[in-house]
């Protein structure tokens, strides 16, 4: 008489068990809870489960056996070292032999009491299995796995089940057979499913590489940087989950909250596909299509062949008054030399810097006006044009002010394609990440002009990668990447003037996230070393 308390009791865990794999992200996972849950619904020893590959075979993912303390595959991180199933053979006919290729060919489950005595199957390789480790493979029962289409996806096979009373082995009855069927047809559902979700997001992030591989075809210089930041936001994400102290003791992100920041931290400039190329590649001031600093040469060419040709009339005209000969001569070499260290000097101010002294931008300005020249159209005009001094007198970095706001237009660019896709709901803050990376601490950033307590933790974490990786990047066309040490140093008085977020770049030092990251990704040269005392602001606990 059956045990309809136990049958009952089994039935309650079924029901549990499907609840618990569809809401299981992780693939690996996923397999070992659908091989223990068989195991412990029919009450096994031991067990195996095959996954169907392309190319066909039967491919060993999670093996299990109580008795003999194995445990391979699946989270253990032990590859399971058998060979796969073939499911057929060389002859290019079915391998009806094996049990679990018989089972995958014919969609069929098959209950065996004594795999000793059984006929129709080779179990030559159980045989040996045993031989070798002492064991006895004797009740076995192989469920095939099939998606929503009806394709065995996987093979589930239990190996001696035991009586729940005594622990004595004994066959699979009927009940254990319909439970296992019954769990492999809810298990086969939550592996499509995964298995459909992971190639969706594969789909999804392979989309995002082609925008970033497009920006970085527009721009060399901006495609590192796609790359970099979400690495760097990644790193710094982990390391303030792991702190346990302090201001951020209580932050934790899920799995699926990293999920969704990575996604922000890969589309956060994703905007830039839409700023003209001379303005993300200017690396020097005045260029646009090309380096304008070539048309000024050419001007301070015409002033010198006009000065030479001066000093030939002076002279033809001087006739044989060597005194006056050797004057014109003189002020000519000097008017040579003045030309050569104004056009020197308006390379240099063509070249980005940090800082350019009202000084020099004054002589810039003095250059331009107190040279004429005559241009193509024969009319005599000022050396620059108004368009080049304004270039020439950047004081920071190569870009003029308007320039400038076409690079910060593309934050309002990328919120707006971001925030007009249609987001599942574990990923629906993605705009909100992406688009706060440029906010200040202070409300003094763009584009909404955000402070501290307006801000997700996420988004300001992902401000600090942007900024330090802009910082040390070495393939940027108007400036070298800084030192370690100088962009820590630059780092901390960005943290006590309000810019970045100061419990979190605390945890960027302490935890030692800027110096993973060198490793990873900076020059050699610029890994020196760094006196931690010495980071202004920084609060090591």
């Amino acid at each position: 008489m059956p045990d309809f308390d136990d049958l009952f009791q089994r039935l309650e865990e079924l029901n549990s068990i499907g609840v618990a794999l569809s809401q299981e992200r992780d693939l690996d996972r996923l397999l070992e809870k659908i091989l223990m849950a068989a195991k412990d619904i029919t009450h096994s020893d031991a067990g195996t489960l095959y996954r169907k590959a392309e190319d066909g075979r039967l491919k060993f993912e999670i093996l299990r056996n109580d008795s003999l303390g194995i445990a391979m595959g699946g989270t253990t991180g032990q590859e399971v070292p058998f060979y796969p199933v073939y499911l057929t053979g060389r002859d290019g006919e079915p391998n009806n032999s094996m049990v679990v290729a018989y089972a995958a060919l014919h969609d069929e489950t098959v209950n065996i009491s004594d795999a000793y005595t059984a006929e129709g199957f080779d179990f030559t390789g159980t045989r040996n299995f045993d031989a070798k480790t002492g064991y006895r493979s004797k009740s076995f029962l192989t469920v095939p796995m099939k998606n929503h289409e009806g394709e065995v996806v996987a093979v589930l096979q239990l190996i001696n089940a035991k009586d729940r009373r005594t622990g004595e082995i004994v066959p699979f009855s009927e009940a254990d057979q319909r439970l296992a069927e019954s769990l492999a047809s809810q298990a086969a559902i939550a592996l499509t499913n995964r298995q459909l979700i992971n190639q969706l997001e594969a789909l999804f992030e392979s989309f995002i590489t082609l925008i970033n591989a497009a920006i970085d075809e527009k721009s060399p210089y901006t495609g590192g940087h796609c790359q970099r930041v979400p690495e760097l936001t990644m790193m710094l994400a982990q390391a303030a989950r792991r702190t346990r102290d302090g201001p951020l003791g209580g932050f934790d992100m899920s799995e699926r909250d990293l999920y969704e920041l990575k996604i922000a931290g890969l589309l956060h400039d994703c905007g830039k596909v839409t700023t003209p190329v001379h303005v993300v590649d200017k690396a020097t001031k005045l260029q646009t299509l090309f380096d304008r600093i070539q048309l000024v040469d050419q001007r301070f060419e015409v002033l010198k062949r006009d000065a030479e040709i001066a000093m030939l009339r002076e002279q033809a005209a001087a006739g044989g008054d060597r005194g006056r000969l050797a004057a014109v001569e003189r002020e000519f070499a000097e008017r040579m030399d003045r030309l050569d260290a104004d056009r020197e000097f308006l390379r240099r101010c063509n070249v980005g810097s940090e800082t350019m002294s009202a000084d020099e931008q004054r002589r810039v300005r003095e250059i331009g006006t107190r040279h004429r020249w005559r241009g193509p159209d024969g009319r005599e005009e000022n050396f620059l044009t108004a368009n080049e001094i304004d270039n020439l007198t950047i004081p920071r970095g190569t870009l003029t002010a308007e320039e400038r706001e076409q690079i910060n237009h593309h934050i309002m660019v990328t919120i707006r394609m971001l925030e007009s896709l249609p987001w599942p709901r574990h990923l629906q803050k993605v705009p909100e990440y992406a688009g706060g990376h440029h906010e200040r601490m202070d409300g003094k950033g763009y584009p909404r002009g955000l402070t501290r307590e307006q801000m997700p933790v996420p988004a300001r974490i992902m401000g600090i990668a942007d900024i330090f990786e802009a910082l040390t990047a070495a393939d940027r066309p108007y400036k070298r990447g800084k030192m370690l040490s100088e962009a820590l140093q630059i780092m901390g008085r960005f943290r006590l003037d309000g810019h970045i977020d100061p419990d979190l770049f605390d945890v960027f030092v302490r935890e030692k996230v800027y110096l993973e990251y060198a490793r990873r990704f900076l020059e050699p040269e610029q890994v020196d070393a760094v006196d931690e005392a010495l980071i202004p602001g920084y609060r090591a606990s």
